[in-house]
């Protein structure tokens, strides 16, 4: 950028602190122009006498709200598009529903002959148990929207399943595997029209799901990655009109399938597998549209690395303030889902647990599985712990839907069906003196050792 180049103002809408919301405001810095950080903390749309004002005042915005592991994602959709009828913005709220509604980007795909396994997604129980034969004995099983490979699980179709996952749609999916030794897709990450990086993601030891977020390992793939593969990602990524987007493809017998086109999908996997961060390349993007400029040698330069720092723009938050967490109590009203159906049980919070837990009969009510594999849990009444097997469970909690990997153990002569372990609590304050089950006794001392 010259000295007679004006700035622009780039905000990134994000209302958590991901690395890849940093990475992209302290990309827009190093490029010579101004970030802003749209947060709660600063930001507001004031109508006053029939005039429109954004604070902070920004020339273009970067979409990058996470709404898959929301229990209500239309929330962050009306946000977004209220500022997107003031702003340009990359990734478009219409383009981004389309994107994390997993069923909806299959038939669009479809629907302009991009390659997608075969699906089916019934509103009923017997139009989506009817069809099920078709799958075969075993067939993907998926939320139409989720995230982190949460609401995935691959199902036993000899035995039903529910057409919807708690408050979430379902459908049925072709299992597709070229290679039965090997678990692997491939994540190709385009910028506009082009490609910044592509990994191979192989699922963890024990599970079939590729996700980093689940432990997956990757290699990088940019070079070698066929044309043909390249080419449907770039394509997928416009047909659904995703300014930055993850395509997700795997092959199949007669070529690549789209599996998801992902519009906020992490920078980390992929800097580990290539060393490159799509970071500056979606700065670019947005100041170049804001009608800005910036020096092409210096945006190449900037994805050798991925710069998470926290970013000069952030705004100061109150001394008082804590993110905003949720308060939840020690016994909580929580909704558990499987693939058979939901139920709402009492739920004893234990920041001591690592992970998780549930009842063997309430697992099998609700269809929680299949089992993945087993875990040594330790336990304070068995000294080194005991094996116990684990299954995938859908947790909702006042506003927020989590899925983890939950232990499954008789519990039947425990007060309450499930306990909440780390994986879900990170996300909570716990207040001890709330329960949901307010007239019930306090726990003794051995059963808070014993669980």
């Amino acid at each position: 950028m010259t000295d007679n180049d004006e700035q622009v103002s780039v905000g990134v809408l994000s209302l958590h602190n991901s690395k890849e919301t940093k990475a992209i405001l302290n990309a827009v810095e190093d490029l010579g122009h101004d970030p802003e950080w749209l947060r709660q903390e600063n930001t507001a749309v004031n109508i006053e006498h029939g005039e429109v004002v954004i604070e902070p005042e920004v020339d273009i915005i970067a979409n990058r709200l996470l709404l898959s592991n929301t229990e209500e994602p239309a929330e962050g959709l009306g946000l977004a598009t209220t500022f997107n009828r003031l702003r340009p913005m990359l990734n478009q709220p219409g383009a981004v529903l389309t994107a994390i509604h997993k069923f909806a980007t299959a038939v669009t795909l479809a629907d302009w002959n991009i390659n997608v396994p075969d699906a089916l997604l019934a509103l009923s129980n017997d139009r989506l148990n009817a069809g099920r034969e078709r799958f075969g004995t075993e067939g993907v099983y998926k939320t139409a929207i989720g995230t982190h490979g949460g609401g995935t699980w691959k199902v036993d179709l000899t035995e039903p399943v529910n057409p919807k996952v708690g408050n979430r749609q379902a459908f049925l999916q072709d299992f597709i595997e070229r290679d039965s030794e090997l678990h692997r897709d491939l994540r190709v990450y385009t910028v506009g029209e082009k490609v910044i990086g592509a990994m191979h993601r192989f699922a963890p030891e024990g599970d079939w799901r590729t996700n980093v977020a689940l432990g997956g390992d990757v290699q990088d793939m940019t070079d070698e990655m066929p044309e043909e593969a390249k080419e449907t990602a770039l394509y997928a990524a416009e047909v659904i009109g995703l300014d930055y987007a993850g395509v997700d493809l795997i092959e199949g017998e007669d070529g690549w399938y789209v599996l998801e086109v992902n519009p906020t999908a992490g920078f980390k996997g992929l800097y580990k597998a290539t060393g490159r961060s799509p970071a500056p390349y979606i700065a670019q993007m947005a100041i170049e549209r804001a009608g800005g400029e910036v020096d092409e040698e210096r945006v190449d330069a900037l994805a050798n690395s991925l710069d998470d720092s926290t970013p000069s723009c952030k705004p100061r938050m109150p001394a008082t303030h804590r993110e905003d967490t949720p308060l939840i109590g020690y016994i909580e009203e929580v909704v558990a889902s499987g693939t058979s159906g939901s139920v709402t049980a009492l739920a004893k919070s234990d920041t001591g647990a690592t992970r998780t837990s549930i009842d063997t009969s309430l697992a099998a009510e609700i269809g929680a599985g299949p089992i993945k594999s087993m875990t040594r849990v330790k336990s304070g009444s068995v000294k080194g712990g005991k094996a116990r097997p684990v299954v995938d469970l859908v947790i909702g909690i006042g506003g927020r839907q989590h899925t983890v990997t939950a232990s499954v153990e008789d519990r039947s002569h425990m007060d309450y069906p499930l306990l909440l372990g780390r994986d879900i609590l990170q996300h909570y304050q716990v207040d001890v003196r709330k329960r949901a089950d307010s007239d019930s006794p306090a726990k003794d001392d051995d059963e808070m050792l014993e669980e």
